[in-house]
């Protein structure tokens, strides 16, 4: 198993501002390869959680803020996305703490764009590549109290868009 903390440059959250994750590479080895890749690039640094839905998820890893300007992260070679409905086994379960990559409608079409399930969402089981959760209950909380801050619509694509930016330092492994 690997480990990994997502470290925010946000501290004004009770839960604190670190989201400890435990990676199963024997579930999905592409997805946990393709994201400890992009954490050891530093690809995660200074990115925003962008999407942000109560009692659902929170979803980043593919943009940031420069110069008071949303920006898209460079383009990246998708990965063969690692869920039943793909032709894999992939029985981890889309509860609260879960992380997951998030793709377009095309099931093969996921980089680095990861999303935190903030509740139950059954209805994603079997469709998206789930592939770590969170390690402790502190984290859990954390993804709770984010997926509540208050959001606004900035275009039809960031239609859950935080109000205050919340902001990826970075990712750090903390065991290999």
């Amino acid at each position: 198993m690997k480990k990994v903390r997502i470290i925010l440059n946000n501290n004004e959250f009770k839960n604190g501002n670190i989201i400890n994750l435990d990676l199963y590479e024997d579930i999905a080895p592409i997805s946990v390869n393709n994201f400890m890749k992009l954490v050891k690039d530093k690809y995660y640094d200074n990115t925003i959680f962008h999407r942000v839905i109560s009692s659902f998820m929170i979803q980043g890893g593919g943009y940031y803020i420069e110069d008071n300007a949303l920006k898209e992260k460079g383009k990246l070679e998708p990965i063969k996305g690692e869920f039943k409905s793909n032709g894999f086994l992939n029985n981890l379960k889309h509860e609260l703490g879960v992380i997951s990559m998030a793709r377009t409608s095309v099931k093969d079409s996921a980089t680095s764009q990861f999303f935190l399930c903030v509740d139950n969402c059954g209805h994603l089981d079997g469709e998206y590549a789930a592939f770590g959760k969170a390690s402790d209950e502190k984290s859990k909380e954390l993804i709770k109290e984010i997926s509540e801050v208050d959001t606004g619509y900035l275009s039809p694509m960031f239609a859950d868009f935080p109000y205050n930016v919340i902001s990826i330092k970075t990712i750090e492994i903390i065991e290999e």
